[in-house]
Formats: structure tokens, sequence, C-alpha cells
């Protein structure tokens, strides 16, 4: 029979096909009781797999079944979400745990429908969710979220989140009318964009993901800076044009040290919805080609599908639509890949350590 270190490696080696990563890698805690003939493992990931839950148990189990010895085997996975480290001189928010920045670089390559279907699919998985939309000039939260809510404020100084479809929101587009447009000078954008994140009474999140304006200009500024970011995901399209933009966002995060979790490449095939015949409109294989170049991973790639499109203008997010089609399973497989790439960064224990102040009597 293997003892507890051996039963441990076992587990730490055994690769999780959704996430693409080893429990080991991901930072998974495994605690081990051997009683005689009967092993009990306890499997705590630090990211949440609701969906996925009983595939892990079952391979688990089964290898341990095969490899351990033991007469009697069981397992229980179950997940923890932390916080994670952010930027050097950058102070966390207490009522989020962490922020993960979508970008582009590039408008017109379905961000902020990646964005709040991501939003939705880590909900779904088992976590507790924020979206922040941070496009001032065009925000578009509230349209796919199907809401036009006001607001409410209990005391005149923050304000409660929208909820819909169970995630927590907040976007300039519930302040205002659909159709008035935001005429503003970049201070003013930026002080909306740090005035909603922090005055909106956000309820215990482990996930806010911020939907970021296309470019590298003030909003993207302003997050690197004054926002704690525990890690971006790049969305591009396959083609050079829109890769070329990509590299750009991916640039900005590296300089301001923030870890990117990856690129997604979203309108990656077309399928016709007529004949079935697939199609690489708009090229193939830039996402993986770039996340080559970059070192950085390829968390999976998206179809160009009416289908989204009709979701999102709906306000029904294909993730909620249409939650046993395969579009949302691909959604809910890379968000499940982010929130473990997010697991094996630093934590952030600024909390363990008290204030030290010292006075002169």
């Amino acid at each position: 029979m293997l003892n507890q270190s051996q039963i441990e490696q076992l587990i730490n080696d055994y690769h999780d096909h959704t996430s693409q990563m080893t429990l080991g890698d991901s930072k998974a805690k495994v605690a081990v009781t051997i009683n005689q003939q009967k092993l009990d493992v306890t499997v705590t990931l630090g990211y949440p797999v609701n969906g996925y839950v009983d595939v892990i148990k079952a391979d688990l189990e089964t290898l341990l079944k095969q490899q351990s010895g033991f007469d009697s085997v069981s397992v229980t996975v179950d997940w923890n979400i932390t916080k994670h480290k952010v930027q050097q001189g950058v102070k966390a928010i207490s009522n989020i745990k962490n922020i993960i920045a979508v970008a582009s670089g590039k408008g017109g390559v379905g961000k902020s429908t990646t964005s709040v279907n991501l939003a939705l699919a880590l909900a779904a998985e088992g976590a507790n969710v924020g979206i922040l939309d941070a496009d001032i000039y065009g925000p578009s939260q509230p349209r796919m979220l199907g809401t036009t809510q006001r607001p409410e404020s209990a005391d005149g100084k923050s304000i409660e989140p929208i909820i819909s479809y169970g995630i927590q929101c907040m976007s300039i587009g519930f302040l205002i009318d659909e159709e008035e447009p935001m005429i503003w000078r970049g201070p003013m954008v930026t002080q909306a964009l740090e005035q909603m994140l922090n005055d909106t009474n956000w309820q215990d999140l482990d996930y806010l993901v911020i939907d970021l304006p296309p470019g590298t200009g003030d909003i993207q500024l302003t997050l690197s800076q004054k926002i704690p970011v525990s890690g971006s995901v790049i969305i591009t399209t396959p083609q050079d044009i829109s890769l070329l933009d990509a590299r750009k966002a991916l640039k900005m995060f590296e300089k301001v040290n923030v870890p990117v979790m990856g690129i997604i490449e979203n309108m990656s095939t077309h399928v016709c919805s007529q004949c079935g015949h697939e199609e690489h409109i708009f090229g193939a294989g830039g996402g993986e080609k770039m996340a080559k170049q970059y070192g950085v991973d390829l968390l999976g790639d998206l179809p160009l599908d009416i289908a989204i499109r009709e979701d999102a203008d709906g306000g029904h997010p294909t993730v909620v639509a249409k939650p046993d089609s395969a579009i949302a399973a691909a959604y809910r497989t890379i968000a499940v890949r982010i929130a473990a790439r997010l697991a094996r960064q630093g934590k952030d224990f600024s909390s363990a350590f008290p204030n030290i102040v010292i006075k002169n009597d």
C-alpha cells in the first residue's frame, strides 16, 4: 500500500482536463486520512468547479483504487476561493477577493459579450461574482443583462449593485438613458470608474470581472495604477489586425505587473447554420501563435455563432439562455481555466497583518 506522502503526490500529479493543469500546479490542498484498509481523501481546490466536481471525484477515486492498494477509497472534492496578490502599492478592496480585467486593445472583437458570459460562467461554477462595465462612453452590460433598473442608495453616499441572473452588476448605463452620449473628458471618465468601483456595495465577491473599453488609454491607466487587479484576460480574433492590438493590451499589463491569465480567441470559426460547413472566416491559429510568442496560455476558442449575438442583444447571455449548449460549456470551461490560473498566483496576506500606529505621548 502507498503511504500518505505517496498518495498526496499521486493526487497532486492528477491532470484536471478542464483546467489543463495538475492539482499540484493549481496549489490544491490535499488531506489524507488512513484507517487500516480505508482511505479518505479531501481535495480543496482554489477555484470553483460546480459542473466538474463529480468528474474529478470519480477520476481520483478510480486512480486511487487502482494504485493505492486500499480496499476502500473515498474522495471529497470542494473549493475555497482566496484573495490573491495585486499590483504593488495598490490597496486591496475588503469585500472583493479578486478582480479580473478583460481587455482587447481593439473594439468589435466581442469583448463585452465574452465578459458577461464569463462572469455568468464563474457564477454557474459556484462563485460569487460581479461585473463592472468600465466602458463609460459605450456601456453595453445593461442591455446584455436585460435590465434598465436604476441603482438605489440607502445612505445617499453609496449605491447598491444591480442583481441580474445571480451576479452583481454596475455600469454607467444604469445611471443614464441608453441613448444619452457621455461627452466627458478623461479625468471625469476615470473618476466615474473609481466611484463605480469604490462606492458600490459589492457583497463579498469572489471575482469581479471588469469589462474594459478598447484601447490602452485613461481607463486602462487608472486600472493599472489605482485598482487592485489580480489577473487579466486578453480577447482577440484570429486575424492579424486584431492580434496587433491584442499584443498592445498584453504588453500594457506586463508593464504594470498585472499577470495575464491567458488569451481567448473569439470568432475562431464559423459553422453555417444551413449546411454545416465550417470555415475560418478571420483566419486560423492567430490566438495560439500569440500565446506561444508571449509565453501565456490559450484559454480556449469561441465560435462565430448567431446565437451568441442574439442572446446578448436579447438580454439573455448564452450561458443562462442555453445552459446545456456546447457554447455555454465552452464559456464555463474557459472560466474554470481562468480561475485555476488565478489560484496558482501568490495569496494576499495583507489583511493578516495588523496596522501598527506609533503615537508620541
